[in-house]
């Protein structure tokens, strides 16, 4: 019955911010103040000792040979090769199997780490999504499901760099600058010593920077992540983006998060770039003075030539190594950002959940609905209440229909009887038992939903039918077809129920999508049927299809509907009549008719489109 606009997009549905922008103003001030998050990471990866004790082993002897074994070799090859022993071959062989080694280890390291950080980020995503899919409606409601998914990919692939490359690079220094280090007062103690006099010189800059680049890290992230959205959007509006000609306009809006996300990586770089290259200054600073001093030994006999050589070479190795903490430093700060807020998509819970002991639902199943004074307000508008001390009860195998005007509450008694969201006051019972007693998952078990859009999903005919039921039979799901008056076309794809219905079934017409929507619902089986009917977008012949369809469906099941259709609401029992979440009127269609309410003026208006039309 065309008595009212879809309103599952007004109730409950304020104006939105982004996820990030509603982020910020909630973590203000709070930037992370340590590599704490990696914590996640490490564990994840922890599930991998075999590869793990591989990449470990690989790092240590790629980064002994670095820092031990060829500055002394270089000593051996100036010492002794240009000594007396002259024999300058044999230490140079000596030092190309020493390459060979490197080259090795490098690559065992280079596959266990990238290895392990595509492992980890698998399971992460894995242990995100299986989360998400947790979660109920009001999640997504305060958290756009766009944002999310953008942190699914820019954050898991900043993971994926740290695992894979920045740990790497970090803990070979490490190993390096240590090795180095002891090499080097072993080499020569006099000349070492001065290296404790540039530590706090390296120290001082990364703490003074480092909370800056930190806040400036995940600032940028979170620009991406808006620009990320913001395509997502466009593209799956595009449309009406043209048809209402608003491509210049995109175009600049899209032009603006570009600039302002430029804008916060410019201030990243400059921070970074004036740490790098202080802190380079510094360190390479000290080993030239170093090195000076150590020439004037080697002029005064104190140092061979040998020593003074090899200890230039690992201290340019030590410095590389310093220089190389400072520049992954920040890599860890942002894979620590992004870790942190996959953290809060791991940790966050669902707030309709099922009870520790749910209370089992009647077998055989009854279909019985009732609400008794129930009032229900949205998290993200809990100033209006959707449904006011709203009692109703249907008894099995009855069909009531709901009407009213947009934004009555329509929608929200269906997302309540599916346990998507559970009311502030009052109680519903399934077949007797409360529902906030129930597991979510039973209870969704026992109904079947055709929405108002014939939502379909980017996979063949096939498995679009069975969502209803995975475990369906050819011969059921070609019943169910027939039921739903979707066989024929559905014979006449070019691979049958092979055939990729294209992203979201566009490869379908609309009365052809609200069929297999229906034929969905007709494998479900289910004792209670709720129906948002779907017949006032169609033509003609595609509404007589569905409706003779939707006629089979609701035969012998309990049935909700919003009508849409004057037919739909004459064929039901009951009609409910709402306005601002209260039931105003109830009654037959003769006898909501006569008592020329609500009901009757919304009737008519429908008469008078359809006389005119």
């Amino acid at each position: 019955m065309a008595m009212d606009v879809d309103d599952t997009e007004t109730e409950g549905q304020p104006e939105r911010r982004g996820f990030m922008a509603r982020r910020r103003e909630k973590k203000a001030g709070k930037p992370a103040k340590s590599l704490g998050p990696l914590k996640m990471i490490f564990s994840q990866a922890a599930k991998y000792p075999r590869e793990l004790v591989f990449a470990a082993c690989a790092l240590l002897i790629t980064a002994a040979v670095t820092s031990l074994a060829m500055p002394y070799a270089l000593k051996l090859i100036v010492d002794r090769g240009f000594g007396a022993e002259g024999e300058v071959g044999r230490w140079f062989r000596y030092l190309l199997l020493l390459v060979g080694v490197l080259g090795l280890g490098t690559a065992i390291r280079f596959y266990f780490v990238s290895w392990i950080g595509e492992r980890v980020v698998a399971d992460l995503r894995r242990k995100v999504h299986r989360n998400l899919l947790r979660l109920s409606p009001a999640f997504f409601e305060e958290n756009s499901p766009k944002e999310i998914s953008s942190r699914m990919t820019s954050d898991t692939a900043i993971i994926e760099q740290v695992v894979g490359t920045t740990v790497s690079v970090a803990m070979r220094n490490i190993i390096s600058a240590i090795l180095g280090t002891i090499y080097l007062f072993w080499l020569a103690p006099q000349l070492a010593a001065y290296i404790f006099v540039a530590i706090p010189l390296v120290v001082i800059p990364i703490a003074v920077f480092g909370r800056r680049l930190r806040n400036i890290s995940r600032t940028s992230q979170d620009r991406v992540a808006d620009v990320g959205a913001m395509v997502t959007e466009v593209l799956a509006g595009m449309k009406i983006v043209q048809a209402f000609g608003q491509e210049d306009r995109e175009g600049e809006r899209f032009t603006g998060a570009v600039e302002r996300t430029f804008a916060v990586a410019k201030r990243r770089i400059m921070i970074r770039a004036v740490m790098t290259a202080l802190l380079i200054t510094l360190i390479f600073g000290a080993i030239t003075v170093l090195m000076w001093r150590g020439a004037s030994l080697v002029a005064s006999g104190e140092l061979t030539g040998g020593t003074i050589a090899s200890f230039i070479f690992a201290g340019v190795v030590v410095a590389g190594a310093f220089g190389a903490l400072t520049e992954v430093y920040g890599d860890l700060l942002r894979g620590a950002g992004a870790a942190s807020r996959l953290n809060e998509l791991l940790n966050a819970r669902p707030e309709v959940a099922a009870p520790a002991r749910p209370e089992a639902l009647p077998v055989p199943p009854r279909g019985s609905l009732s609400f008794r004074n129930v009032t229900f307000r949205y998290p993200t508008r809990p100033e209006t209440a959707a449904l006011k001390d709203f009692t109703l009860e249907v008894e099995p195998g009855e069909t009531v229909a709901i009407v009213g005007p947009s934004g009555a509450g329509k929608s929200t008694i269906f997302q309540l009887v599916e346990r998507f969201y559970d009311p502030q006051a009052g109680t519903l019972r399934l077949d007797g038992i409360p529902l906030t007693k129930a597991d979510p998952a039973e209870i969704r078990d026992r109904i079947a939903f055709v929405p108002q859009e014939g939502v379909l999903f980017s996979a063949n005919a096939r498995d679009n039918l069975r969502y209803g039921n995975w475990d369906a039979s050819e011969e059921q799901i070609w019943e169910a077809a027939r039921a739903a008056n979707a066989e024929q076309f559905l014979r006449d794809l070019p691979d049958g129920l092979d055939t990729y219905l294209g992203e979201s079934g566009t490869r379908l017409s609309g009365g052809q999508q609200q069929r297999i929507a229906i034929a969905r619902a007709i494998l479900r089986d289910a004792p209670i049927l709720l129906l948002d009917e779907a017949t006032s977008a169609l033509d003609a012949e595609s509404e007589q299809l569905v409706q003779q369809a939707l006629e089979r469906l609701m035969s012998d099941r309990t049935t909700l509907v919003i009508a849409h259709r004057l037919a739909t609401v004459r064929a039901a029992d009951r009609i409910v009549v709402l306005e601002d979440g209260e039931i105003v009127e109830q009654g037959t269609h003769d006898q909501l008719t006569r008592a020329d309410g609500l009901y009757a003026r919304l009737a008519r208006l429908q008469f008078a489109s359809t006389e005119a039309a």
